[in-house]
């Protein structure tokens, strides 16, 4: 009976996600997948062709470096927020305006905060004005058009975009420590940091590598950003796994390459999993 009642869930699973990736896998290992009426079996050899790719590992460096500076900001301005949020020396008005201010970055859909960055990192934009009236820059900087500051600018963006996740999840954990432990650590003689450093971040640590790893996998991912505000460009500057992946699938029409680069994301991502399970399954 208990195998009944799982099975629609299991049939929906294996019909949604493991059909499709054990296919991505079988493509990886063939030559012309789709394009070639008999496609065949090569093995490894579209593995061997990507890592031979120098475009391929500077999408994997960009990946990386968009990734963990993502996680690293989102965390620090998440907590940083949190902290804000749960104060009780700001008044409880404030708090509750700056409550929708903080969370607006999170309604936001991808392609919406694409031209939102767009228009303000524009060369005759809104930051180029500020910064040129505070003497700043003495010139219009093209964020997202140069090779220099492309990466940089986009990664902003995703910083921006994801912070509120951090914040709603750490402003939650921080609710739930108990106000004896602060209480017992101020007769002791501990000041404001050492009740932070010894209670506060202690009891926060299992929601902040939980969180952290979910948004590890989830950015490795991103996709809308990237292609609404750069596609990749200028010259791969902002090239990621995600876009070099597209563009080998649905610009040159290389189905197998794209499905062996697929699998390289799959491979990190379960990697990322595999620390996630493991942390939940310790707690």
């Amino acid at each position: 009976m208990p195998y009944l009642y799982v099975a629609p869930a299991t049939f929906l699973f294996c019909l949604l996600m493991l059909f499709p990736m054990l296919t991505v896998l079988r493509y990886s290992l063939m030559d012309g997948a789709i394009t070639k009426k008999d496609a065949s079996f090569i093995g490894l050899q579209n593995y061997v062709t990507i890592f031979n790719d120098p475009v391929f590992w500077q999408s994997v460096g960009q990946t990386l470096y968009f990734t963990v500076m993502s996680v690293i900001f989102h965390l620090l301005i998440g907590l940083a927020f949190a902290l804000l949020l749960n104060s009780q020396r700001v008044d409880p008005l404030i708090r509750s305006i700056l409550r929708v201010l903080y969370i607006l970055p999170w309604l936001f859909t991808a392609v919406i905060i694409a031209i939102i960055w767009r228009l303000l990192l524009d060369p005759n934009g809104v930051v180029n004005s500020i910064l040129m009236s505070l003497h700043i820059i003495d010139f219009k900087v093209e964020w997202f058009s140069s090779t220099k500051t492309a990466l940089h600018a986009l990664t902003f963006a995703n910083i921006w975009a994801g912070y509120p996740l951090y914040m709603v999840s750490l402003l939650a954990g921080l609710q739930g420590i108990p106000k004896d432990l602060y209480e017992a650590a101020g007769i002791d003689g501990a000041n404001e940091f050492q009740k932070f450093r010894y209670i506060t971040i202690p009891q926060l640590m299992p929601i902040i590598i939980s969180i952290a790893l979910l948004d590890f996998i989830w950015t490795m991912q991103v996709f809308p950003l990237v292609w609404m505000t750069t596609g990749g460009g200028p010259i791969y500057a902002t090239e990621v796994l995600s876009t070099y992946t597209y563009k080998l699938a649905f610009s040159s029409y290389e189905f197998s390459r794209a499905s062996a680069s697929a699998i390289f994301i799959l491979i990190i991502s379960m990697g990322a999993t595999y620390f996630y399970i493991k942390h939940q399954k310790a707690r």
